[in-house]
């Protein structure tokens, strides 16, 4: 049904799933959970971003285990970290514990949003590399899609409706860890650490043309340099991957997926309306991903992001003029978020994790890895633990919120626009020489 370097892939992308639906639940259990503890806005935010703060310790350190341990081992380790906060969260009764288990999955979406890429991009043949790494991002989104629909589908289920939403999240992450047992180590792994013999067979399923080939140029690209990424030939990748992953939370898509309950309740909807609308904007998330995933390897990153630039900075100043005016905002809010939505998931969403995958050599591309994702999370942590504040602080908080987005992406577009380079239809080594990193 499918070819072998597609299945690999897509079973490694379920930690995207996970890593999605991590991310959107807490939306459907905050109010609860700010009753349940008596929670200030600070604490709150505190509460939602202690995830955010484990996906920045985990984005953080997993470079160095993935490349001593190696791709797979650090996935299954992942995996079960993923099931046991799935249970903590769902079980517990004291808000110190829950803020710990909430820790815990924000280190497994940290490493997965490292490592995953990271795999799937190693073992992609290069026509097929931006959708392969891209059914990453794909599965986010899904993962995103479906914790809002079981939020909707659960929050009927008196109070301790939220346990179930977060529980539920055991399924998926023992389906992964199962299934992870089937795939073999990155082929350019082993060869970076002397095991070419069990390298051959795996690239030769992975059909690739020219195995002896393809050694010499993995070796080649490794062997002149230093296992340490931060040197004057790696400063492009750097600054690519920094601003490309900071730009990506500066649109505020963390504080939107978070939160989205409340913001729908802002602009007047009911509460069962209010849990109902996050289900459109993730089903907006998913078809525009799925378009992006198609398109992708034929437009470009590039082009997609500068699409995506123009909508999202359209689309985010639409909503800040809605919130102008807190009291008749309307439901010209739904449309407008998922206006933005599915600009996000064309261009940022499905090119964010392909891009930063592909940037960085084979010597430093776990630790090029770590650092955007780093980035990236270290600035969900902060656009997240902060919504609550600004939106708490002034009747015109998501006027003040939505209008600092749409300008962050407009300065967005002119990185896009001038600096940063195409990377369709090039293996990774042809990169490396593109960015001068000889």
């Amino acid at each position: 049904m499918f070819s072998y370097p597609v299945r690999i892939a897509l079973i490694a992308a379920l930690g995207g799933f996970l890593f999605g639906f991590e991310t959107a639940v807490i939306s459907g259990a905050e109010k609860t959970i700010m009753e349940l503890w008596s929670l200030s806005p600070f604490w709150l935010g505190f509460t939602v971003a202690s995830s955010l703060i484990g996906t920045v310790l985990g984005s953080l350190i997993v470079g160095v285990p993935a490349r001593i341990y190696g791709r797979k081992k650090v996935l299954l380790t992942i995996a079960l970290l993923y099931v046991v906060s799935a249970i903590g969260c769902a079980s517990i009764s004291a808000w110190l514990l829950f803020v710990l288990f909430r820790f815990m999955a924000g280190v497994a979406v940290g490493a997965s949003s490292v490592v995953g890429p990271m795999y799937i991009s190693e073992i992609s043949p290069a026509q097929l590399r931006g959708r392969l790494a891209g059914s990453f991002q794909l599965n986010i989104v899904a993962g995103i899609f479906i914790a809002y629909l079981t939020n909707f589908l659960f929050v009927g289920m008196g109070d301790d409706s939220w346990r179930w939403m977060l529980g539920i999240m055991v399924v998926p992450a023992a389906l992964f860890a199962i299934l992870l047992r089937t795939i073999p180590e990155s082929p350019r792994w082993l060869i970076l650490n002397n095991r070419e013999a069990e390298a051959v067979p795996v690239m030769e399923r992975l059909q690739e043309p020219d195995v002896p080939g393809a050694i010499k140029a993995i070796r080649e690209s490794v062997k002149t340099h230093q296992e340490n990424l931060f040197q004057g030939r790696y400063a492009k990748p750097i600054l690519y991957a920094v601003l490309l992953a900071m730009f990506n939370q500066l649109s505020g898509i963390n504080a939107i997926l978070y939160y989205a309950p409340r913001i729908f309740e802002l602009a007047g909807f009911s509460k069962a309306e209010a849990y109902l609308q996050p289900v459109y904007i993730g089903a907006a998330n998913l078809l525009f991903t799925l378009l992006a995933m198609t398109v992708i390897d034929k437009f470009g990153r590039k082009t997609l992001l500068l699409i995506g630039s123009l909508g999202m900075i359209l689309f985010l100043g639409l909503t800040a003029y809605a919130f102008r005016d807190p009291a008749h905002l309307g439901g010209n809010v739904l449309i407008y978020l998922i206006g933005y939505i599915a600009f996000f998931a064309f261009s940022q969403g499905a090119v964010i994790w392909v891009f930063i995958s592909e940037i960085f050599p084979n010597s430093v591309r776990s630790q090029g890895g770590a650092l955007g994702s780093f980035t990236h999370w270290i600035m969900a942590a902060i656009i997240s633990w902060t919504f609550p504040i600004i939106v708490a602080g002034s009747e015109m908080g998501g006027f003040y919120s939505f209008v600092f987005y749409s300008g962050m992406m407009l300065l967005q577009l002119l990185f896009i626009w001038k600096v940063m380079p195409e990377t369709k239809g090039r293996s990774l080594e042809e990169i490396q020489k593109d960015l001068g990193i000889e």
